[in-house]
């Protein structure tokens, strides 16, 4: 790294977008991962498809409950 650096030109904000909705990357259990892969495989579906399927599912149990 350099000592110092020019922020002479720089734009403040320049790559700031407002409204934007980020995905944050989600880690399974290997076990859990292969469980639900094989799952997902067999239903004729993706992987992405049965898990947002299962978490729905939990939430309308845990809205019901609660």
């Amino acid at each position: 790294m350099k000592d110092e650096y020019d922020f002479s030109k720089a734009e403040r904000g320049k790559f700031h977008r407002t409204n934007i909705q980020l995905t944050p990357p989600v880690h399974l259990d290997a076990e859990i991962l292969v469980y639900l892969a094989a799952k997902a495989e067999a239903r004729g579906t993706s992987l992405n498809e049965l898990v947002n399927e299962l978490l729905r599912k939990d939430i309308e149990l845990i809205e019901a409950a609660g």
